[in-house]
């Protein structure tokens, strides 16, 4: 009996992962037949890697893989450096001067604003320092956008840590950059996984200010290439786009496994309250 009214449950679930994975093995598909037009069906026929080889050969893939994972990274580790700093100050000290709240909806401000918003006075900032076309612009949006998404979603893994283990530490003689960065941040390596695979993918898959910023197809990045892989008839190359859109998913997948038990605890963080 207890097997059968579980059943409606296991049914949901399997469709739901169907729902999620299909795209995915869609993508693969396109991506391993010859001919996407008259050959391509559920089940694949004629497997090849044509498409993934073209797309190395004679799109230069592997310069747009670069690009997106030097900016990615950088991007990364600076929102990683300021974002953590900032969410401790604001989630563990208190300010004389009464501008904790205000700062904090400026913040929340410029996380919530779509990011259009900011588009035209990067590129004006840009443009005037003489850094369009280049990796930096892309670099410093990557970084406006992702900061208040680490600092709002830190502060409540670092409100979580119990005061008494600082002042522990602080008995003991700890400088406070060493409760900081010994004491405190090991006790928040769950949010700190899962903050790192959400910017991660945010900056990988962003599209909007690479094709503000970039003219140059050195300096393009993934997301901007696969929006340029056209043939001469101005037909989409589905084939080498589904190839290129496969790929880039492997950095991400490799990111999400590695912190796979990280990135769970810090997702359910806070779901239970004690």
């Amino acid at each position: 009996m207890n097997r059968l009214k579980a059943t409606p449950k296991y049914v949901g679930l399997i469709a739901v992962v169907i729902w999620a994975l299909f795209p995915v093995y869609w993508m693969l598909v396109i991506a391993t037949q010859r001919d996407v037009f008259s050959e391509v069906s559920i089940l694949p026929r004629a497997i090849t890697l044509e498409h993934v080889i073209s797309i190395f050969t004679k799109e230069n893939y592997i310069l747009p893989l670069i690009n997106s994972f030097t900016v990615t990274v950088a991007s990364l580790l600076i929102v990683l450096v300021f974002g953590l700093s900032c969410a401790y100050v604001l989630g563990r000290r208190t300010f004389r001067v009464g501008f904790k709240k205000t700062l904090l909806i400026w913040i929340l401000l410029v996380r919530v604003l779509p990011p259009i918003t900011f588009a035209l006075p990067l590129y004006i900032l840009m443009n005037d320092a003489g850094l369009l076309n280049t990796k930096i612009p892309i670099i410093l949006a990557h970084i406006l956008v992702n900061l208040p998404l680490v600092i709002w979603f830190m502060m409540a893994f670092f409100y979580s840590v119990p005061e008494e283990i600082e002042e522990s530490a602080r008995i003991d003689g700890a400088s406070e950059f060493a409760i900081y960065s010994k004491v405190v941040l090991p006790l928040v390596l769950p949010g700190i996984a899962a903050i790192t695979i959400l910017s991660f993918m945010a900056s990988w898959n962003e599209y909007l200010y690479s094709v503000i910023f970039i003219q140059s197809p050195g300096q393009f990045t993934i997301p901007l290439k696969l929006a340029t892989l056209n043939s001469e008839q101005e037909l989409t190359e589905w084939g080498k786009v589904a190839s290129g859109g496969f790929i880039s998913m492997i950095p991400v997948l490799l990111t999400a496994i590695f912190m796979q038990k990280h990135l769970m605890n810090g997702l359910t963080a806070g779901a239970v309250k004690e």
